[in-house]
């Protein structure tokens, strides 16, 4: 699919950040687009600015892609007059993090329902018409660095991630007979509102001492607008994993070559986290 110029193109969690950024290249491309998220002032600032820049958007509907139903009635009305689309982008997610003894039932359920559920129900309606119709098209789903390695604090957003990756490589191989390509996206740290907003439980996001972690994360963070370019170019290219920077690239490519080191480096990065857990909890910040 090396020329995306009036394809259709269907993008969840185009309210903001990744979303958003890919939404408007995507539109700069001259693709076609039905968008999503279930914040719906951001998803019609998206539009508006899409629709100001001459870009095409078809349908905009603001939906919980944890909804089955809600993603199914969309799915049969842009299906009545669109049989089929040529990329479906699975980009919505929200993220929690936290240790196992702190965190709870509705923390692992919410975290499960909207990034591995939601993405499997846009597929469950988009992808079978794509396969019906023979003409081929393209899946994204968007991962993480946490669906390749083990990153502390990580088990339930982990859970959600690594799903996604499975379902991808399983899908990688089964459409490939229909001529529907594949790909998975692990971005690292990427400068969204998410970072901001990020539930870590247990642990006191105002404390100087996260604040200092966070800003390590944040100043190694792309863009959106380049992990949006990186997602197109995974498209056009029919690439199947996607990085959005170097070094979970590298990561990935020293947990797969180096076993024992890796280990190593997840142990200490564990024991790390762990320390500045207990420290806070010796220490709590008064506000």
């Amino acid at each position: 699919m090396k020329d995306l110029n009036g394809r259709l193109c269907l993008i969840t969690g185009a309210a903001s950040g990744i979303g958003r950024a890919t939404a408007v290249a995507a539109a700069r491309r001259g693709m076609r687009l039905f968008l999503t998220d279930i914040a719906e002032d951001g998803l019609n600032e998206t539009v508006a600015q899409i629709r100001a820049a001459g870009g095409e958007v078809l349908d905009a509907q603001a939906l919980d892609i944890a909804d089955y139903e809600a993603v199914r009635a969309w799915a049969e009305r842009i299906h009545e007059r669109y049989p089929s689309l040529d990329v479906v982008m699975n980009i919505a997610g929200i993220a929690i993090w936290g240790t196992v003894e702190n965190l709870e039932h509705q923390h692992w359920k919410s975290v499960v329902e909207v990034n591995l559920m939601g993405p499997i129900h846009v597929i469950e309606n988009f992808l079978p018409p794509m396969v019906r119709a023979g003409h081929g098209g393209h899946l994204v789903n968007v991962s993480s660095a946490a669906g390749l390695l083990a990153l502390p604090w990580h088990a339930a957003y982990s859970a959600s991630k690594f799903g996604l990756r499975g379902i991808s490589e399983v899908l990688r191989f089964d459409l490939e007979r229909h001529h529907i390509g594949v790909s998975l996206v692990v971005p690292g740290a990427v400068r969204t509102p998410l970072v901001g907003t990020v539930r870590v439980v247990g642990v006191d996001r105002d404390d100087p001492r996260v604040k200092r972690l966070t800003g390590v994360f944040e100043g190694h963070a792309a863009s959106p607008e380049r992990v949006a370019e990186r997602i197109l170019s995974g498209v056009e290219h029919n690439r199947y994993l996607v990085h959005t920077s170097a070094d979970i690239r590298i990561g990935y490519w020293f947990a797969r070559k180096f076993a024992l080191p890796y280990e190593i480096a997840m142990r200490l990065a564990n024991r790390q986290f762990s320390r500045l857990l207990d420290a806070q909890r010796r220490t709590p910040v008064s506000h």
